[in-house]
């Protein structure tokens, strides 16, 4: 049996099992199992890793994401060692772990084509980053690849970060692209928001929500009523998938030595 799963504290509303869960019943991957490892402490992978020796790969979310580089023994140049934040890692046959980020796939694919789809390029707009933490990162990168100035804004101000009450109606209306990379609004805490002014969205504003669950947030609504074109996370969310899943499939010889 081919083991995968996702570590993270907490996980009571996975996306990731029950969308691997149904890719493994609708392609009909066979001996293959998905299942969640809640844990408080990455103190505990080294023991998980131990005992299931047939696991080939994790997803990490919240809040691991960044500590877990200390656990590895290899990072992905391209992505998780850009970016300093892990969010899926490929175990190999002789045990040892190297760490990608397909987070930035996944954002920035459907970022690109949710532009394309309201006949928008993303060089036409400057973006306010929400959050600080590894998902931001991923998109930071992707932004910077894109050549997409940004602003990142946070409830700790730093050298590279400004205070969500420093965003004043001049910054609002010159940073038209706004992606909550916090997980603020996410169920069950529905009723939590960014602290935006949401008084100087308007309709040439595009809010884009990581968080998928709700579907619309508590971000995504009030921008709705101000008239912002919206989008959440889910499609980046099954771009980073799909893309976890080729990397775990990818040089399956190695299993062989």
């Amino acid at each position: 049996m081919d083991l995968y799963g996702l570590i993270g504290y907490p996980l009571t509303h996975s996306f990731s099992k029950r969308y691997f869960t149904d890719k493994f019943i609708r392609e009909k991957i066979k001996e293959s199992s998905y299942d969640l490892y809640e844990m408080k402490t990455l103190d505990e992978l080294p023991a998980l890793l131990k005992k299931k020796t047939d696991l080939r790969g994790l997803n990490v979310t919240i809040p691991h994401k960044k500590d877990v580089i200390a656990y590895l023994d290899d990072l992905d140049d391209a992505s998780a060692e850009r970016i300093g934040a892990v969010n899926t890692i490929k175990i190999y046959a002789d045990g040892s772990t190297k760490g990608f980020n397909t987070d930035y796939y996944g954002f920035r694919q459907s970022l690109t084509e949710w532009l394309d789809r309201r006949g928008e390029s993303c060089s036409n707009f400057k973006a306010l980053v929400l959050g600080n933490g590894g998902a931001a990162k991923a998109v930071q990168v992707a932004l910077q690849d894109m050549h997409v100035e940004y602003l990142l804004v946070s409830r700790q101000k730093s050298d590279d970060c400004i205070l969500y009450e420093e965003l004043t109606e001049e910054i609002m209306s010159t940073y038209l692209l706004i992606i909550n990379t916090t997980p603020l609004g996410t169920f069950p805490k529905t009723e939590e928001c960014a602290a935006i002014p949401f008084q100087w969205v308007t309709k040439k504003h595009y809010l884009y929500d990581l968080v998928y669950n709700p579907a619309e947030t508590l971000f995504l609504k009030k921008g709705t009523e101000q008239g912002a074109v919206t989008q959440n996370g889910l499609k980046m969310l099954e771009l980073q998938a799909e893309k976890a899943w080729e990397i775990w499939t990818a040089e399956e010889n190695l299993w062989s030595v």
